[in-house]
């Protein structure tokens, strides 16, 4: 009886690859996983066989033409798997057809397509699975000889299977010229595996839809990993999807001096861009919001590229931000990010989870310099950073983003101009006074409500973190290139002070 492909969708045993295909795979139709070797192809169809057990009644059928089934075995023994209700099945080429000289009317790959097609349906019929993996088709395609043969037997198991009401996966390799459309127009579905080699760091897996019939999936690249127990997709974040409405509420940061430069405090679903060289204190303002939003009892989210944990509770607890009790409290998670392992989607991924799982109400950053170093396609960390922000936005979540410039004076520059994406932006500069480096902040930007326009004073030292009166006998503190405009007494007495 063939079943309705419409009313029913198989899911893949991947959530976020059923999140991508809208639901999974709808049912009764064959589909086409293509990949290079490597790329997680067997994954992907374990998982999918080992989603469609129900219950011991029926068992899900991997044919396999190329690998063995010990090796199959050892695959799923490497996650973790019990494989209880799949079975797995060796189709091998009869090798003695294939040597033999009494046959002369056929060419033996004819007779070895035809034993191999024969066994593959024979063993369909005993198992009656509805849900099948076959791996590979290149086998297929080399006993076919010819592209009209080849073609002829993938539309003649697709026949049989949808009679069946079969949902079965083709694996292939790419082995087949360039060109060769020969299955991508039969199957209802497309799915590309690739896998990349960045100059340096760990090799990156992402995949694509590149065709479903009658569903209107995620397009676009999605990154995934393989890792123990599994296939892990990342769906590529589409902050248009996750409007909701928020109360309009103002985050103060505990400190009276910041509050006071910002206008208050930070509005919820805006992001700040805190920007300036090494060592100026942009990640202790960073920990000094993050101590004083978790100090009232919300979650936050501190993704640091930089830093360690040792490192980061060592240097707060120094200036007095009591960032370290947080973290031990659980209020503030925080996930050190390798931008050499963890690709672009992966991270957008996590400060998703973070919000949607952890409820965070505030989302640090730390460093957007760590994040441009995670693209491999930097000509795209825009669009990224875009879409993530916009997510948070509609959120109602507050984002803090750090970025390093190059340089301590003069002319500083940044990787990637991002300050019009924040709709704040906190400057802190280095300036020269009495013979001594001192710290400068502003806030040259604010798209929603009033702000400070002076440019005052910080200060970092074992007393914590203050905030000195506005700076009025400099001139060009902004440009990097100050010049001293006052009196040398009254700079000197400000010295003593």
């Amino acid at each position: 009886m063939t079943r309705n492909a419409t009313t029913s969708k198989a899911c893949s045993g991947i959530p976020g690859l059923d999140d991508v295909l809208v639901g999974g795979f709808p049912t009764g139709h064959i589909y086409l996983i293509q990949g290079d070797p490597g790329v997680g192809k067997t994954t992907l169809g374990l998982q999918f066989l080992r989603a469609g057990v129900d219950g011991g009644k029926k068992k899900q059928l991997y044919i396999t033409l190329s690998e063995t089934a010990d090796e199959l075995r050892e695959v799923s023994a490497s996650h973790g798997w019990d494989l209880s209700g799949v079975e797995i099945h060796e189709v091998s080429p009869n090798m003695e057809l294939a040597a033999s000289d009494d046959n002369t009317l056929f060419h033996p790959s004819e007779v070895e397509l035809g034993e191999t097609t024969r066994e593959l349906l024979k063993v369909v019929e005993r198992f009656d699975p509805s849900r099948i993996v076959i791996d590979s088709l290149s086998e297929v395609r080399l006993l076919s000889q010819t592209a009209l043969r080849y073609r002829r037997q993938i539309l003649a198991l697709k026949q049989i299977f949808a009679r069946r009401g079969s949902t079965v996966l083709l694996l292939d390799d790419r082995s087949e010229e360039p060109g060769d459309m020969h299955v991508e127009s039969i199957a209802h579905g497309i799915l590309d595996l690739e896998q990349l080699a960045p100059l340096y760091g760990a090799e990156r897996r992402r995949l694509r839809v590149k065709k479903l019939r009658g569903v209107g999936f995620r397009g676009g690249f999605h990154d995934m990993r393989i890792r123990t127990g599994g296939l892990v997709i990342y769906p590529r974040l589409v902050a248009s999807e996750h409007q909701q409405t928020f109360l309009p509420r103002v985050l103060k940061s505990g400190f009276e001096g910041l509050d006071r430069i910002l206008g208050g405090g930070l509005e919820h679903g805006t992001a700040t861009l805190i920007l300036g060289p090494a060592g100026t204190g942009k990640s202790a303002i960073a920990a000094v919001y993050a101590a004083s939003v978790a100090g009232r009892g919300e979650n936050v989210a501190l993704f640091h590229f930089e830093e360690g944990l040792g490192t980061l509770k060592q240097r707060t607890s120094a200036l007095g931000v009591p960032l370290a009790e947080q973290i031990d409290a659980g209020r503030v998670r925080v996930q050190q990010v390798d931008p050499a392992e963890m690709s672009p989607g992966e991270f957008s991924w996590a400060v998703r989870d973070a919000v949607e799982r952890d409820h965070a109400k505030l989302v640090v950053i730390d460093s957007l310099n760590g994040y441009y170093a995670s693209m491999p396609e930097e000509n795209f960390l825009t669009l990224h950073l875009h879409e993530l922000l916009t997510y948070l936005r509609h959120k109602g979540v507050v984002a803090i983003l750090t970025m390093a410039q190059h340089g301590f004076s003069g002319d500083l520059g940044a990787p990637v101009d991002l300050s019009f994406l924040a709709d704040t932006v906190l400057l802190l500069r280095f300036f020269e006074s009495g013979g001594e480096v001192h710290k400068a902040i502003s806030v040259p930007k604010k798209r929603a409500g009033r702000h400070e326009t002076a440019i005052r004073e910080l200060c970092l030292d074992q007393r914590g973190v203050s905030f000195g009166e506005p700076i009025r006998d400099f001139q060009g503190i902004l440009s990097g290139a100050p010049q001293f405009l006052g009196h040398v007494d009254a700079l000197s007495a400000k010295a003593d002070r």
